[in-house]
């Protein structure tokens, strides 16, 4: 592989032009493409297979009138404090506000609630549903627009109302402060670690560039994909994060063999052959662990994670191309001046010949940890274990009006609801009676009655409506209203009770009994969720310990690897329980209700820290087997991973977390959760396990962390990810005297 990639980065840096050009007309289709493509549209999350989904595939069947999934609203009515909204010129002021709905463009139905009994016991509070036609991504602006205006004008009238449901739901758009804070704290970092403006800017432009071009394709792909903005989102910060480690990791080992004096096509072609090797391992992880999120069957994970999974691969194809192209452009001007200036002909030596000597923080710290590496390797494991014992407490769910701001309508409506008909009016739970396969179509009063009864039965449910049946009455719809709120455990205990009790109807009558609902189906995706977290975890790390096996051709680095990916996961997942759940630090995050962590991110998370932990693993044990196989004693192997590699991978991961954290400003609880979750972890991951516990384990093992099986060895392909076959068939370049003066200024920034 090394040979291989270093050809196609001498390529690149002579056919600079041709590169550069073909990426920029790949830039401007993609950007183009987007721009003519329509908007792409939400879809609410759905899980084939289950109860739930079921229910409301066969509600759409036997009811094709109405859309079982189509938008709705819940105009809220408050009277003023010490009246009645039943009093007469309220009744009038709700009436004509509802009055001016009916007819509608998009507009299915209204309710009464005076007809139909929606009214609070102290008649403080009604609500009206208004049903559409269509979802809620389909609703138009004036649609929307006739909503709001409708409640203004009950407004007008002295009432308080808050509009609540699916209709004024919106996609989540970019373009915040706290992003740009991020990549302004990103550049910040590159220019630190590179010390040339001139590097920095390259591993920027080129992360931009690729991130753009995915951007361009998920936007362009949106609406025949079905993909929706959090795939979106999910790009730009993935393509954004890993695009400027890459560019980093490359332009690292560039300045490093400029250094040394090789030709900058030559240095070219040794970064890419090498740092590349790296890059495309830890790229592919990545992508091998977003792909096999389409294995949890949520159709909506599974874009995300191909969504992701191309972001990534265009930022390894742009780290492997652009990046070695625009070399040729700037040549040595990637160094610092102060470098640049010593290796001019009749330049003199700098005068700090002494820091030539002074070892770098990498280095103090690496031999720190091999003085002492059992207490720094118990100290990293307790404290990382004491951060994740609040992920035993760990609740799944999905996140409904209940989690968005108080400042928001939908917010107020969930409140005034739960205030006026109790905490489980906002998450009402549909019961489904399909007799198709009845023996006696006859007794079909008699079904719905009995599974009325039972459900009525069971501890839990505050009230069970009237049942409605379709045009063939061989199916019947009814809804429970449980005294819980929609999130609580007891609901979910509620769904589980209602669903074994009719068990004994089903029997008895042949009838299929199914229940569904929002809430009913996000409790089905959240233990479907549950369920797949350990197989999917076990998957993922049974690959990681076949990757490095490969990689490190070792077999306790890759366990050793693995083991401490569980503890930054296990770490990551305390984090979000004790901000998202208990609800410390949430002010500081802008996150203003607790409640259940997003059913998605504890598998979409482990994807994600899986391919970003082999990134860091990789670059930084890559130089310390590549020490060791020519010859240093493991000691000096860690040593001089840490000198070569410690100070590029902490700016690297510093970067992925300032671009990762930089989203939790949205108000997208989803955004919020996968931007603290990734930060938490890509910082435990790194600077913890990477920096201090894998050194400590490879110090106690000594030799025995580079050992294999004499037939693992045999059988085993060999990916030289060090370039070691690139070192024999490609010679390195002369000594030269002057070569130590030169290279002297380039220590002041290394670690």
């Amino acid at each position: 592989m090394a040979t291989f990639l270093y050809r196609i980065g001498r390529w690149a840096f002579r056919r600079r032009r041709l590169v550069g050009g073909l990426w920029l007309g790949a830039l401007v289709l993609a950007v183009a493409a987007a721009a003519l493509a329509p908007a792409g549209e939400e879809e609410d999350l759905s899980m084939p297979g289950t109860e739930s989904q079921k229910a409301f595939d066969l509600l759409d069947e036997r009811f094709p009138q109405s859309n079982s999934q189509g938008a709705e609203a819940r105009l809220v009515f408050q009277a003023p404090d010490g009246q009645r909204v039943t009093a007469r010129e309220h009744k009038a002021a709700v009436e004509d506000t509802l009055g001016s709905l009916d007819g509608g463009d998009q507009v299915a139905s209204t309710t009464n609630p005076f007809e139909t009994g929606a009214v609070s016991e102290d008649g403080t509070i009604a609500y009206s549903t208004v049903t559409y036609a269509v979802e809620a991504v389909d609703l138009t602006e004036p649609t929307k627009s006739a909503l709001e205006d409708a409640a203004s004008q009950a407004r007008d009238a002295g009432l308080t109302v808050e509009i609540g449901g699916s209709a004024l739901d919106s996609e989540e758009e970019l373009g915040g402060t706290t992003e740009v804070i991020g990549v302004a704290v990103a550049a910040v970092v590159l220019v630190l670690a590179l010390g040339s403006l001139v590097a920095a800017g390259l591993s920027l432009l080129t992360a931009f560039v690729g991130v753009a071009i995915a951007f361009g394709l998920v936007s362009a792909l949106a609406v025949p994909l079905g993909l929706t903005s959090t795939v979106a989102i999910l790009a730009l910060m993935l393509g954004l994060a890993v695009g400027i480690d890459y560019a980093l990791f490359i332009t690292s080992r560039f300045r490093d063999e400029l250094a040394q004096d090789s030709e900058p096509e030559e240095a070219a072609g040794r970064a890419v052959g090498t740092a590349g090797s790296a890059v495309v391992f830890a790229g592919a992880t990545v992508f091998i662990a977003l792909v096999g999120l389409g294995v949890v069957g949520i159709p909506e994970l599974t874009k995300m994670g191909m969504g992701g999974a191309g972001a990534v691969a265009l930022a390894v194809l742009v780290a492997l191309t652009l990046v070695p192209a625009l070399f040729g452009f700037f040549g040595r001007r990637v160094l610092p001046r102060a470098v640049r200036k010593a290796g001019r002909p009749g330049s003199e030596p700098p005068r700090r010949v002494p820091t030539v000597d002074r070892p770098g923080l990498g280095t103090r710290w690496a031999r720190f940890v091999l003085r002492r590496p059992a207490a720094v390797l118990v100290t990293s494991v307790l404290g990382l274990g004491a951060l994740a014992l609040p992920a035993l407490s760990l609740e799944l769910g999905l996140p409904g009006d209940e989690s968005k701001s108080v400042e928001t309508t939908q917010r107020r409506a969930y409140d005034l609801l739960s205030e006026g008909f109790g905490p489980g009016f906002n998450g009402p739970l549909t019961v489904v009676v399909d007799m198709s396969a009845s023996s006696d179509p006859a007794d079909t009063r008699a079904t719905t009655d009995q599974v009325v009864k039972t459900v009525r039965g069971v501890d839990g449910v505050a009230s069970v409506g009237e049942p409605v049946l379709n045009r063939t009455k061989d199916t019947a719809v009814l809804t429970a209203v449980p005294r819980t709120a929609p999130n609580s455990g007891e609901t979910k205990d509620l769904v589980h009770a209602i669903r074994g009790e009719v068990s004994g109807v089903e029997a008895d009558t042949g009838a299929a009994v199914l229940v569904t609902g929002t809430t009913a189906m996000n409790i089905d995706i959240s233990e479907a969720m549950s369920d797949a977290l350990i197989p999917y975890l076990t998957v993922v790390i049974g690959l990681a310990v076949l990757l490095l096996t490969v990689v490190f051709r070792s077999v306790l680095v890759p366990v050793k690897a693995a083991l401490g990916f569980l503890l930054s996961v296990g770490a990551a997942f305390g984090v979000l329980v004790a901000v998202f759940q208990w609800g410390w630090a949430a002010g500081l995050l802008g996150i203003e209700q607790t409640g259940p962590v997003m059913s998605l991110m504890p598998i979409l998370i482990i994807g994600i820290v899986f391919g970003l932990a082999m990134d860091y693993e990789v670059f930084l044990l890559t130089r310390m087997r590549e020490a060791y196989v020519h010859g240093a004693s493991p000691g000096e192997a860690i040593v001089s991973g840490f000198r070569h590699s410690g100070r590029v991978v902490a700016a690297a991961a510093i970067i992925m977390i300032s671009v990762f954290a930089g989203f939790v400003g949205m108000n997208s609880p989803t955004i919020q959760t996968m931007g603290v979750g990734l930060a938490a972890a890509v910082a435990f991951d790194a600077f913890v396990v990477r920096m201090a516990i894998v050194p400590a384990v490879l110090a106690l093992l000594g030799h025995r962390a580079w050992w294999l099986p004499r037939i693992l060895n045999r059988v085993l392909p060999n990916v030289d990810i060090e370039g070691e076959k690139l070192s024999r068939h490609v010679p390195a370049p002369a000594a030269d005297p002057d070569a130590a003066v030169r290279r002297l200024p380039v220590g002041r920034h290394q670690l």
